[in-house]
């Protein structure tokens, strides 16, 4: 989850079943903040392609290191060392509710001990109203013995995905900011979005989107998207990353490998990504790669069948899909699965999703379609050995010390 130092962008290729890394553009250090020493450079492979991100003058970097350091890992690992399984259980679920009164959302979470909630339009009357929906979330987690909030998420990316429309100001669609190039306005803009967001309480916000769109022929993401070109889209999803944890939430950057360049709705269907490793590396990957590189707190994993990586199985249930993400990009933060009660995901049984999900490498699972059944799911996986204890521990260490490091942000 720290920040990398004096490490190179990385590409990422299949040998067999595996991945490795090698070397690419250099990445400036971080200033500021706690790092850890990694290994300069995986060695060089021949015949591997570098993975082509815009060079430091076209990818500005505005803020060098987001997200927790050593300290909120050691606190959060000291708080995880204490926990049963079925707390950790809980601690790395995001769950959706229903209506505006926030009374028996705030119960679920205390009672199961999740780890937060994400607002939709349902969820929204008005500013006074998701203020204290979210005062109320805070309250049951600390009521819980916590001493992190709550992970209180919303999509909020502008144009039309936008869940407060109509509390706060409008945001126009992320297209608009990648088609204007200027860095210092998008930064500024999306300062304002994370300081008005943190007002209302919330923590996280699932944006910005990373997708590289390829035109009319893409029909979830879209305008949704900064750019059809890779490089104008790395410096735009930098910029607004930046500005939203300036501002005081955490952003979100999604959706992993690429839903810009496929042609099914991963919300009713499991899209296909047909491209090579080869044209991922050239085209999808390289926002996301700009983002890890000026140290991205979270990514969340979209539901992409990615043959050239994991053949038939989604991006948020692939352990090689993640292993691509940490490995290959070099990322250290909190990996979040889109939905998991989105259509290209099918459940088999109560929870297994979320079970598959966390053993592939997910720390922060968003929306199962009942909490309390996977978190009875994850604590039977663990008992019989299907998720090692361990790897619960892992991710509900990431989660906490990125609810600490949050803490300290809305502080400011």
């Amino acid at each position: 989850m720290l920040r990398r130092r004096g490490r190179t962008l990385a590409a990422v290729v299949a040998v067999g079943v595996g991945l490795v890394i090698v070397a690419g553009t250099p990445a400036s250090d971080a200033q500021g903040g706690s790092t850890t020493a990694l290994p300069e450079a995986a060695p060089a492979i021949p015949g591997v392609l570098p993975l082509p991100v815009a060079p430091p003058a076209v990818v500005p970097t505005l803020r060098a290191a987001w997200g927790p350091s050593a300290q909120h890992l050691a606190e959060a690992r000291a708080a995880v060392a204490t926990m049963s399984p079925e707390r950790l259980a809980g601690q790395v679920l995001v769950v959706r509710y229903g209506g505006t009164d926030p009374g028996l959302a705030a119960a679920t979470l205390r009672n199961w001990h999740l780890g937060g909630v994400i607002l939709m339009r349902e969820n929204v009357a008005s500013a006074d109203q998701v203020r204290a929906s979210a005062a109320a979330f805070h309250e049951a987690v600390a009521a819980d013995g916590r001493t992190w909030p709550a992970v209180v998420g919303v999509d909020e990316e502008g144009g039309r995905v936008s869940r407060l429309s109509g509390v706060l100001p409008e945001l126009p669609a992320f297209a608009t900011f990648g088609a204007a190039a200027d860095d210092a306005a998008t930064a500024a803009r999306f300062t304002q979005l994370g300081a008005d967001l943190a007002a209302l309480g919330i923590t996280m916000d699932f944006a910005p989107v990373a997708d590289v769109t390829m035109g009319a022929a893409d029909p979830t993401i879209g305008d949704r998207s900064p750019s059809s070109d890779p490089a104008v889209a790395a410096r735009t999803v930098r910029a607004a990353a930046g500005g939203l944890v300036t501002g005081g939430v955490v952003p979100v950057v999604k959706h992993f490998p690429g839903h810009g360049s496929v042609t099914v709705d991963s919300h009713s269907a499991l899209p296909v990504q047909g491209a090579s490793l080869a044209q991922l590396t050239a085209r999808d990957l390289v926002p996301f790669a700009a983002a890890v590189d000026a140290g991205a707190p979270a990514v969340m994993l979209a539901h992409l069948d990615v043959p050239a990586v994991d053949p038939g199985v989604p991006s948020s249930l692939s352990p090689a899909v993640y292993r691509l993400l940490r490995e290959g990009l070099g990322f250290q933060g909190v990996a979040v699965t889109d939905a998991l009660n989105m259509a290209a995901v099918p459940e088999s049984a109560p929870g297994e999703v979320a079970v598959r999900a966390l053993a592939a490498g997910a720390d922060l699972l968003l929306m199962p379609r009942d909490a309390g059944a996977a978190v009875t799911a994850i604590v039977a996986a663990v008992a019989d050995g299907r998720v090692p204890l361990a790897r619960l521990q892992e991710a509900a260490t990431r989660v906490i010390a990125l609810q600490l490091w949050t803490a300290e942000l809305q502080a400011r």
